[in-house]
């Protein structure tokens, strides 16, 4: 191979054709694999994949061929691999590094995979990962599309933008999404490779990014985007740098944080900022304290959702597998990296997403730190949308406000908790849930499960609250002063809205 990947563009053209003639898409694998071998395939089991493969005849041998090169790993004959990629020559694509020879055949060195949303189909390289290569991955190692980029993808908010800036591309998946709403899209890397194959995923899907190298923020010094979204080398280490993808080479989580206090500069006013973070705590109680302090430090408002605190042999373990080292290997650079955590007195790492929002005007920022862990509240985009828009209607409606609207209560569940006793069950506690809202729990009472009940927009809050103190005979200011800091919670849940 001669340089980096892929660098002929009239090669990325012809490979982009091949591709599509044999039909190489999401649809296409699917039927060729069938929904069994598909389902396993997704689940990491690949041999009903290769039987189905194997089975393959006619038309659909070609197609077999590049699903077993690119998603399988396996290594395929010269006359196979030359019929499959007609009329692109083995030897072009072995100096093209998409292909490497040896073993009696080729196996693929890239991993081109298809990536469908709801209205696309896209083709996304990278490079093969650990477990498709028996071998330790390289330092300049490109990741393909996992968990935590698709988890960042999910929670990206899709308003269309002018521009914006995709920090950290990697293989280029969320830039690939932000096309659809952006008009000029921003893409940075340390990595060269990464760069060159975020430039062909580009390419084979026909669009155009504005590619740059470098760290941080150095690339767009200046400038400002109303959208940064960034899935960085976040990895918490000592600060060396063994494979780029992950190791930012600044020591502790530093590269987090100088991410998040520097965020202010490139945003417009009212520009977002999304980005997946990890950091150090030292103590399980108070693990909101550094990222609070980082948040605050940035002037800007802040949701910060940790999905998971890890503890350090958890934490190492994850990423030492991750690079497909032997396990003599993984052991010494385990026992290391859990040495360094011991000397820094690190007692976990947290680890979830960052939504900043620079306000259009100056004033105190808007910040809430939680820790949502619980499956089927990820945050998306449109929840992320929608908590700016309920955390701004609750900072321009005073109690008085609220207390002259008509509320409505959302779809939600009520869930009631109770022990058995002399008397039969008594309710301990209560609690009304929001399903797909992150974090949208709330704990209610008697009386806040009939206020509840009774918010179906026809009938201001004040009104409801008044009828109920009558019913319980208590002074109905007393209970509006007790009730509206639930009342807000409600509404900063998306538990209540209000009607109009």
């Amino acid at each position: 191979m001669n340089g980096l990947p892929l660098s002929d563009p009239a090669v990325v053209d012809a490979l982009g054709a091949v591709l599509r003639e044999r039909g190489y898409s999401s649809d296409g694998i699917a039927a060729l694999l069938g929904d069994d071998a598909g389902t396993a395939l997704v689940g990491g089991t690949w041999w009903p994949a290769l039987r189905a493969t194997a089975r393959a005849d006619g038309a659909e041998r070609d197609l077999a061929t590049l699903i077993r090169l690119f998603l399988l790993g396996s290594i395929e004959a010269e006359d196979v691999v030359a019929q499959a990629f007609s009329p692109i020559s083995p030897a072009t694509l072995v100096d093209q590094g998409v292909l490497a020879s040896g073993d009696g055949g080729y196996r693929a060195v890239l991993d081109i995979r298809p990536h469908g949303s709801d209205s696309h189909d896209y083709l996304v390289v990278s490079d093969q990962d650990a477990l498709l290569r028996a071998r330790p991955l390289r330092h300049d190692h490109v990741l393909g599309i996992g968990g935590a980029s698709m988890s960042l993808a999910q929670a990206v908010i899709r308003t269309p933008v002018d521009r914006v800036l995709d920090l950290g591309t990697g293989c280029g998946i969320q830039a690939l999404h932000l096309d659809g709403h952006s008009r000029v899209v921003v893409a940075t890397d340390t990595n060269p490779r990464a760069l060159a194959l975020a430039a062909v995923t580009a390419r084979l899907n026909g669009m155009s990014w504005d590619l740059r190298e470098g760290s941080l923020y150095e690339p767009v010094a200046g400038e400002r985007f109303e959208l940064i979204v960034a899935n960085p080398p976040f990895v918490v280490g000592s600060g060396s740098q063994d494979y780029i993808y992950r190791d930012s080479g600044i020591s502790g989580d530093g590269v987090s944080r100088q991410l998040i206090e520097r965020a202010a500069d490139h945003l417009e006013p009212g520009g977002i900022a999304q980005l997946l973070a990890n950091w150090i705590v030292y103590d399980e109680e108070r693990w909101d304290e550094r990222i609070g302090e980082w948040v605050r430090a940035s002037g800007l408002d802040a949701w910060v959702v940790q999905r998971e605190l890890a503890d350090p042999i958890s934490y190492i373990s994850l990423w030492v597998a991750d690079a497909g080292e032997t396990p003599e290997g993984a052991a010494r650079r385990g026992a290391a990296w859990l040495d360094w955590f011991e000397r820094e007195g690190i007692a976990g790492i947290g680890m979830g997403l960052v939504t900043l929002r620079k306000p259009v005007t100056p004033r105190a920022p808007d910040v809430v730190i939680e820790e949502i862990t619980a499956a089927g509240q990820e945050v998306t985009g449109f929840e992320a949308q929608a908590w700016w828009a309920r955390r701004d209607f609750l900072r321009e409606h005073t109690d008085d406000d609220l207390l002259a609207a008509a509320l409505s209560t959302s779809p939600v569940f009520l869930e009631s908790q109770s022990l058995p006793g002399e008397q039969g069950w008594q309710q301990i506690s209560a609690s009304v849930t929001r399903p797909g809202g992150p974090g949208a729990v709330l704990g209610v009472d008697e009386v806040m499960t009939a206020l509840l009940a009774g918010c179906r927009g026809e009938v201001p809050l004040g009104t409801l609250i008044e009828l109920l103190a009558s019913y319980h005979g208590v002074e109905g200011a007393a209970l509006a002063e007790a009730a509206l800091p639930v009342v807000r919670e409600a509404i900063g849940r998306g538990i209540l809205f209000a009607a109009e």
